[in-house]
């Protein structure tokens, strides 16, 4: 009998989850160590994050592409936590003080931060809804990176601390009200279209703010559990219904996590916080780097020098702005630069804002411009935070007490 030729069998290949798992691996591997870098240095993890996804990209150094759709679930699932571990640091107390007394300090940063983004955009020969997304980009600071640094570097419990988070508050709130419009824009919806968006929005937040006044314990109570394992599952599961309940309106699912958030207080915020920042920062980690992968390297070249510049103007603009805000609260010289310099850094809800532009096409440049722009605020505002005491203070004028309205001369020696 003659045999039979062998025939050559084909190697097996790797499936397609294999393959989704391995790059995840190298992902997240990558993460641990820019994580340990960034904390060895003292600046925060997101800007390196940012730039590992921009190298892992289109054109990048070691290009991802198997996981791609598993990375873009995580990533929304990042920014949902972000948002609403943002919400838990606020009660409905500080909202309503917050809105109280720094509500002209919010208006004015709203209107020095937005207007160089907004202006910008046009010189760039951008469309009014991309220049107006860019406007977000620069008005907003990053409360995650900010709150992160205010405990790492032992600054909670300063006098210049409450103005900076009553700021933030209001423009978390803007945002609220900011991504459903641009997102009708987005779409070419009609004026109408966009004020019905804007009165909804509006009345979510208004909703939102009702409940946490009057019924949050009540809620708290209901949602809250001994156990930690039926604890992560109430909420994890309020989270996602009411952030995709808040996107199937046309809200933004991290700003339905938001006020979901500022719902919940008492012990459940207390356990919440506890539990959840671990999840969060993996699942952040994959929301920066995800943007970072819809960026070619290449593109950020011809933006480089629009970013830089719109980040110097916006950096002097925020440091106005908190001084502008601490001095109307009775804050003396050095509490009102170390407040300024704490809200030059830029973060996730830039990236938000830039990420909605970039999925509807609204302009190539937007991405490379916002990553730029991210990534040089982020660091310059992370370190000028680190070294805010050792950084000579230009203004050594005088303080306004806030409760009379009368002025006093701040001593060097005074605690401030």
């Amino acid at each position: 009998m003659i045999p039979l030729p062998l025939e050559v069998l084909p190697e097996p290949e790797a499936s397609h989850a294999g393959q989704v798992l391995i790059e995840l691996g190298i992902i997240l591997l990558v993460l641990a160590g820019l994580g340990r870098l960034a904390a060895r240095i003292g600046i925060p993890s997101i800007p390196l994050y940012l730039l590992a996804g921009v190298l892992m990209g289109d054109g990048g150094l070691v290009p991802i592409s198997a996981g791609e759709d598993f990375l873009e679930v995580g990533a929304e699932i990042g920014v949902v936590l972000l948002l609403l571990l943002l919400g838990l640091e606020y009660s409905p107390q500080d909202l309503r003080n917050g809105l109280k007394s720094n509500w002209v300090a919010g208006l004015v940063d709203g209107l020095a931060n937005g207007i160089p983004g907004f202006a910008v955009g046009l010189m760039l020969g951008w469309s009014p809804t991309a220049s107006l997304l860019l406007a977000g980009v620069t008005y907003i600071s990053s409360s995650g990176i900010i709150a992160r640094l205010l405990d790492e570097f032992d600054r909670v419990a300063n006098r210049e601390t409450p103005v900076l988070l009553s700021i933030l508050v209001m423009e978390d709130l803007v945002m609220a009200v900011f991504l459903p419009i641009t997102g009708v824009l987005l779409v070419g919806a009609t004026l109408a279209q966009g004020a019905l968006a804007a009165a909804i929005a509006l009345g979510l937040v208004f909703t939102a703010f009702v409940v946490s006044l009057r019924f949050s314990d009540r809620i708290s109570r209901l949602v809250h559990s001994r156990s930690r394992e039926l604890l992560l599952l109430t909420v994890l599961g309020l989270t996602f219904l009411v952030a995709g309940l808040a996107d199937a309106v046309q809200v933004s699912a991290a700003v339905g996590a938001f006020l979901l958030g500022l719902t919940l207080s008492g012990q459940v915020a207390d356990d919440v916080r506890g539990l959840l920042p671990p999840l969060r920062d993996v699942f952040g980690g994959l929301f920066f780097v995800f943007f970072g992968l819809t960026i070619d390297p290449r593109d950020l070249i011809p933006v480089l020098l629009p970013a830089l510049g719109l980040a110097l103007v916006t950096a002097v603009t925020k440091i106005g702005t908190g001084v502008f805000a601490a001095r109307r609260n009775g804050i003396g010289p050095k509490g009102q630069w170390r407040t300024g310099l704490s809200l030059i850094p830029r973060g996730e809800f830039s990236i938000v804002i830039a990420g909605l532009g970039v999925t509807a096409g609204a302009e190539s440049q937007l991405g490379p411009v916002a990553a730029a722009y991210v990534l040089i605020l982020a660091i310059v505002g992370s370190l000028a935070m680190r070294f805010a005491d050792r950084i000579p203070s230009p203004f050594k004028g005088t303080a306004v007490r806030a409760q009379t309205g009368t002025r006093r001369v701040v001593s060097p020696r005074e605690p401030v």
